[in-house]
């Protein structure tokens, strides 16, 4: 591998952009009558349901005294109000009642943020509310398509989200940090390739005629009992901005077609992985394993997810380390390798969309915040 050397603010910029569309919680954990607290992108919000079900995304912090809005209560069809002094809000963010008097301040007001649920998850736009466009929200169609079935958790991660970005753009290291699971030595010498357009970056890799590692040959055998023999084995790594990376993975007997389009005589999977930034040293990370057989098997889909579960907890530990290592190290930059190239094109799409915020200028069209209703 070639040493790239540093690339500057390109390779360690921690920051986040906020106009975008990042997962605040999986569409169950957001109850019809209750309030979540969550922070994504610096943002304190307060989320819940209207009586309709309609989610909401408001700031948490009351306009009065600053105190969380998650700590109250819901009231009528789609008010909240606070816990300390009892100023009620509507799910727009505009103050509807004050204690002791009749007369509302018109400035009494906290941020509505755009809201959409989709893929199974709650989606919120972070910045400038006439910039939300709903097109804009990355593509996890397996999550809640009939052809597809599986299941996932959210880790709180504690390191920086584009460190996790980084980790799932190259894989290889999954022969060093998943050794007894789905690493081989097959990762890190096969070719790959990598394209990349103004919001998307794709890494492909395919290693052919191999052992099949030991959870895939489990997965085979699952659906072929008793396979035995080589494998083609592939990764196809789909990262759209600016937290969302789908993999495409699997493995099919060796020589019968996949790499051509015909994976009958396989097993596919896709990872599916959105990272919502906390702040800059922590992130929250969705994730979901879905699968295109036996989806009627409940069992598999428990044994799948928990299997991955296993295999991401190794992923954490590490990325806390590194990020420890960050900030123990802060005039350190990264130096790159070949094997870096998905995730510098990531690193400098999201860098893109950081500068335009900070010149002012719109990275997406302008939309109403009607628009996302």
């Amino acid at each position: 591998m070639t040493d790239l050397g540093p690339t500057g603010a390109t390779a360690k910029n921690m920051a986040y952009p906020a106009n975008a569309w990042y997962v605040a919680a999986w569409d169950h954990e957001v109850g019809r009558r209750e309030i979540l607290a969550r922070t994504i992108a610096g943002r304190p919000l307060a989320l819940y349901r209207t009586e309709d079900g309609r989610p909401v995304a408001l700031a948490d912090a009351c306009w009065h005294r600053l105190a969380p809005l998650s700590m109250g209560k819901l009231i009528g069809a789609d008010g909240i109000q606070c816990p300390y002094h009892g100023l009620q809000y509507n799910s727009a963010g505009r103050c509807t009642s004050m204690p002791a008097q009749q007369t509302i301040n018109p400035s009494a007001m906290v941020a509505s943020y755009p809201v959409i649920e989709r893929h199974r998850f709650v989606w919120v736009w972070t910045g400038d509310p006439m910039s939300a466009d709903p097109a804009a929200i990355p593509d996890m169609f397996q999550l809640d398509s009939p052809d597809w079935a599986g299941d996932g958790r959210t880790i709180d991660v504690r390191a920086n989200y584009q460190l996790v970005l980084d980790n799932l753009m190259d894989l290889t290291h999954e022969e060093f940090v998943h050794s007894s699971s789905i690493g081989q030595e097959e990762l890190s010498e096969s070719d790959f390739a990598v394209t990349h357009d103004e919001r998307t970056v794709t890494v492909t890799r395919w290693m052919h005629n191999i052992d099949a590692p030991p959870f895939w040959l489990k997965n085979m055998r699952d659906r072929f009992p008793g396979f035995e023999g080589k494998v083609d084995r592939w990764q196809i790594i789909e990262f759209q901005a600016p937290g969302t990376i789908r993999i495409d993975v699997g493995v099919a007997e060796a020589g019968t077609g996949a790499p051509d389009g015909d994976r009958s005589r396989g097993v596919n999977g896709f990872v599916m992985n959105t990272i919502s930034p906390v702040d800059e040293r922590s992130a929250l990370y969705f994730w979901a394993f879905m699968r295109n057989y036996r989806l009627d098997s409940q069992l598999i889909t428990t044994q799948l997810r928990d299997g991955v579960h296993g295999v991401f907890a190794e992923d954490e530990a590490m990325l806390t380390a590194q990020q420890i290592a960050v900030e123990a190290n802060p005039d350190h930059e990264f130096y790159n390798l070949n094997i870096d190239a998905g995730g510098m094109w990531v690193r400098r799409i999201l860098q893109r969309m950081i500068e335009a915020e900070r010149r002012g200028t719109a990275d997406t069209p302008a939309f109403t915040a009607e628009a996302v209703q």
